[in-house]
């Protein structure tokens, strides 16, 4: 096969053209995978085959991996995910670009990640030509529901993106946003760690009693 340079313009984050990706890029294996998956029983008999075919979609260390069925993806082989991940239900990971997610991120339901995108100027849009950017998310990060994630947007280690939130620029470590455009809360400190251990310890020691 010659040198695919829209699949290579494709992933740089330049302007490409699908129609021209050679069949070896083109997005249907992802597609047939996933739709293996979605058509699974969800029950307790099946879970281990959703789990190995989920872990055959998926790039990274994922020793604890579950997606919710029913999820979409676009390629479904631009996808990097660290340990202890957990997607709910819904999800559309459209990966023309590369997704990269960190280790112990949790991601509500009909959360998009989107790294597809289109020209702004109507006749370079209508010609065909469209563009793609990574998504990034870091370590212990929680992405609320209903969760949209744009285009070239990285978020930071140890945040949460509030339920319904429209994620357009990079949000940094250790902050709570929400909104549309998403904004900036709060960081989060010692308080809501200490609201939360003082809870954590109660289950526990509920636990202990019996």
């Amino acid at each position: 096969m010659s040198e695919d340079k829209d699949y290579q313009r494709m992933l740089d984050g330049k302007l490409y053209v699908t129609d021209k990706l050679h069949e070896d890029h083109r997005e249907f294996e992802g597609k047939v995978l996933v739709q293996k998956i979605n058509q699974l029983p969800q029950d307790r008999a099946h879970m281990a085959e959703t789990m190995r075919l989920e872990m055959q979609l998926v790039h990274g260390k994922h020793k604890q991996l579950w997606i919710q069925p029913p999820f979409q993806v676009d390629f479904g082989k631009h996808i990097e995910i660290g340990e202890n991940f957990y997607c709910n239900v819904d999800a559309i990971l459209l990966d023309t670009n590369w997704i990269r997610i960190g280790d112990n991120v949790k991601i509500g339901p009909r959360v998009n990640l989107f790294t597809a995108g289109h020209p702004i100027d109507t006749p370079i849009r209508v010609s065909m030509l469209e563009y793609a950017k990574e998504i990034h998310i870091g370590d212990n990060t929680w992405i609320g529901g209903n969760v949209t994630v744009v285009p070239g947007v990285s978020i930071g280690k140890n945040c949460v993106i509030g339920a319904g939130a429209v994620v357009t620029k990079d949000i940094p470590d250790g902050v709570i946003a929400v909104g549309n455009p998403a904004r900036i809360l709060r960081k989060i400190g010692k308080k809501d760690h200490d609201i939360w251990q003082a809870q954590a310890d109660d289950y526990y020691r509920d636990w202990a009693n019996d």
